[in-house]
């Protein structure tokens, strides 16, 4: 509820609003108006989760918001493709140009029509609500979301039946935590909150990551692993649990599916086999299976925080299933502080139909649109038209995402936004590398602007966002954009006449009390303290399954597999080194990075290396370096600062292309090869060699 107080004149007031960023904390906020302007962002005290701490970057959110580059009105070309020249232009004409576009297109083959969006807002609404609406009865090609989560995704789904887990508040019970593929202080700062208390209770934590993060240098243990190896770590902890005892035989046969398969298989992986394929001493995967076996001795919980930059790889989705059999293994999930989580938004009682409406597709001129992948956008739009692609893109509209800075291969994704013959538009905030290549950049509104409803990938509260102020200039909301798009192609359902507040209540139905949201802000969904004691996971059998019937009717091995990445340490002579590309600390993918404060706190792109890869190369910290493979070549700054370990470049991304020292950045490397399953990315799957540059390049932009 909106709060006013009266002090000094002018009246303030506050507004509760959401966070939109992609962060597993989804926190909640409160804004200060004065006199129609936001003068504060503040957590919400009152938000267990968020407990009144935000992040560094989004306690800047006002830089964001009055940025005096944010775009405030429509802009056409006015010059080559990714020049960046526009010119101002109505809203009036060019919805009317944008339309009439469409429509031509939409006339041969609507399939020619790609929207292109993800996680610049995690927002129901602002998301895919009426642009989704929009697009399924144009008829347009469906985007296949792959580039964040999805092979993760699959993989807790043929494990566990759906991305559920343990509440993350009850962390602070455990005993010991493995904190697995997560700088948890960078990327989960809430969560880190929860492990600390733990660890002042006498929890042991364990950091299992390539990179000496800032989480791993306060863990009482770090388990370096190569990229890619995770599923052999899996094996080789599920095989000293075996040998030693430590199983909980009860709840395998009572709650699990294809355990001998399982067993088997784990036997097969002794530590000093993982060992060397993780390339970590076999007594650093000893002393953290003796560390699993004391807890379940003990009848003590053991809790694993798993994050998604482990399943960025080929194996990803196998690595995350074999992960996710551990609990189960050693009956973890008996306890309250005990189990897995990964991600918590498969709980959510979302109505995406209601939201989405997919049934409009039947009215559409194409009810089967095929499905473009946007992890092979750069392929993509290169494709000339085929009976087995389809028609050639002619037209894609981008929302909430950057692809040229944040698609793999980006000089593959940069030769195809730069055809002539794309007509693409962009609804944005800021004059990002995508926008630089449109032929129309629609202004859009900030978080503080609009009405959004949220859940959360990291917690089980559902929050509302209230917009705070009006929306700066002439920047409207998306769902605002495409209901004007709608109504110009004569789309006269009445769902498109549905405003934002409507959608919001539309969003979970009768299963969250709305008037709760508008009062506090929030709503918990109410979880059992151990979901899964007594098995009951959402799986068709009702069990965790180790073996998976629905992989095998595929002809895919039932069990998690140890997959090689696609591009391993050592393998190519010529590019010996593994490069991951983990987002620096003061960014969220490519957002921020236009903030001045947090872009001066990164300084420029860095590669982190190890001190024995550096000499080899002649390399000292603070040098210049070019890193690059067959796909393209990234200079950025040697650091050698402890972080990488042996055989493992770091690049810390994702700059602006226009903002580093060669207008590229580190997706240069980075190729469009995809997961086992959930057809994901392969962003940390990447082979490449680094050389010492002479002189530093001119700073592009």
């Amino acid at each position: 509820m909106d709060t006013f107080t009266v002090g000094a004149s002018p009246i303030e007031h506050t507004i509760l609003g959401a966070c939109p960023h992609d962060c597993p904390d989804t926190c909640a906020l409160v804004t200060t108006v004065r006199a129609g302007r936001a003068i504060r962002v503040q957590g919400n005290a009152a938000h267990p989760q968020t407990g009144g701490v935000l992040c560094t970057k989004v306690s800047r959110y006002l830089e964001r918001v009055y940025h005096p580059e944010r775009l405030l009105q429509p802009l056409r070309r006015g010059g080559p493709k990714g020049a960046g020249r526009f010119e101002p232009v109505s809203w009036e004409r060019a919805l009317d140009d944008i339309a009439e576009r469409l429509r031509a297109i939409a006339a041969r083959d609507p399939q020619a029509i790609l929207p292109y969006s993800y996680a610049g807002t995690m927002g129901l609404v602002q998301g895919e609500s009426m642009a989704a609406r929009f697009f399924h009865r144009l008829g347009a090609s469906r985007l296949d979301r792959t580039i964040c989560s999805a092979a993760g995704a699959a993989g807790l789904e043929y494990t566990l039946g759906g991305k559920v887990g343990m509440p993350v508040e009850h962390f602070a019970h455990s005993r010991l935590i493995l904190i697995w593929g997560s700088n948890s202080i960078g990327s989960n700062l809430h969560f880190w909150r929860i492990a600390q208390q733990a660890k002042r209770a006498g929890a042991r934590l364990v950091c299992i990551d390539p990179r000496r993060t800032e989480t791993a240098e306060k863990c009482h243990a770090h388990i370096a692993l190569l990229p890619g190896t995770d599923a052999a770590l899996a094996y080789a902890l599920m095989h000293e649990c075996i040998v030693h005892g430590w199983v909980d035989e009860d709840y395998v046969q009572r709650h699990t599916l294809g355990w001998e398969a399982l067993r088997a298989r784990a036997l097969q992986w002794p530590p000093q086999r993982a060992a060397a394929v993780c390339g970590v001493p076999a007594a650093h995967i000893e002393a953290l299976a003796r560390d699993i076996g004391t807890c379940v001795q003990q009848r003590a919980p053991v809790a694993i925080r798993l994050n998604y930059g482990m399943q960025r790889v080929r194996g990803g989705a196998n690595a995350v299933r074999a992960v996710a059999c551990l609990p189960a293994v050693i009956g973890a999930w008996r306890h309250r502080g005990g189990g897995l989580l990964l991600s918590s938004s498969g709980w959510y009682p979302v109505q995406r139909d209601v939201l989405q409406r997919p049934d409009l597709l039947q009215r559409s001129p194409c009810p089967q649109p095929r499905i473009i992948n946007m992890s092979t956008i750069g392929d993509d739009l290169l494709r000339p038209s085929s009976p087995a692609f389809g028609p050639a893109i002619e037209a894609l509209i981008v929302y909430n995402s950057n692809p040229v800075a944040v698609a793999p291969q980006s000089g593959q994704v940069v030769r195809g936004f730069a055809r002539d013959d794309l007509f693409t538009v962009v609804l944005e905030q800021f004059a990002t590398d995508t926008a630089d290549y449109a032929d129309y950049v629609l202004p859009a509104t900030t978080q503080l602007e609009h009405w959004d409803i949220h859940l959360s990938y990291g917690h089980t509260d559902v929050l509302l966002n209230r917009p705070a102020i009006a929306p700066l200039g002439q920047a409207r909301p998306n769902t605002w954009v495409f209901r004007e798009l709608a109504r110009r192609l004569g789309f006269d359902e009445p769902c498109f006449a549905d405003d934002d507040e409507t959608l919001c209540r539309q969003a979970f139905g009768e299963a969250v009390d709305f008037e709760t949201l508008l009062q506090q802000g929030y709503a918990p969904l109410p979880l059992p303290d151990a979901p899964f004691a007594r098995g009951g996971f959402p799986t068709p059998s009702g069990k965790c399954e180790f073996a998976s019937p629905r992989l095998a009717v595929l002809g895919l091995d039932p069990l998690p597999a140890v997959l090689p990445n696609h591009e391993p340490a050592g393998a190519d002579a010529r590019y010996p080194l593994a490069m991951i590309s983990p987002p620096a600390r003061h960014f969220l993918n490519s957002t921020f990075v236009n903030v001045t404060s947090l872009r001066d706190a990164e300084g420029e792109p860095q590669l982190e290396m190890h001190p024995d890869d550096a000499s080899a190369r002649g390399i000292a910290d603070g040098d210049w370096v070019e890193v690059f493979n067959e796909r393209g070549r990234h200079r950025m700054r040697a650091r050698l600062n402890g972080r990488a370990r042996p055989g493992v470049v770091v690049g810390l991304g994702i700059w602006w292309r226009k903002f580093s020292a060669d207008g590229t950045n580190v997706n240069e490397l980075t190729s469009q090869a995809l997961t086992d399953l959930g057809r994901a990315p392969t962003f940390y799957d990447c082979a490449v060699q680094v050389r010492r540059c002479t002189a530093a390049p001119a700073v592009q932009g």
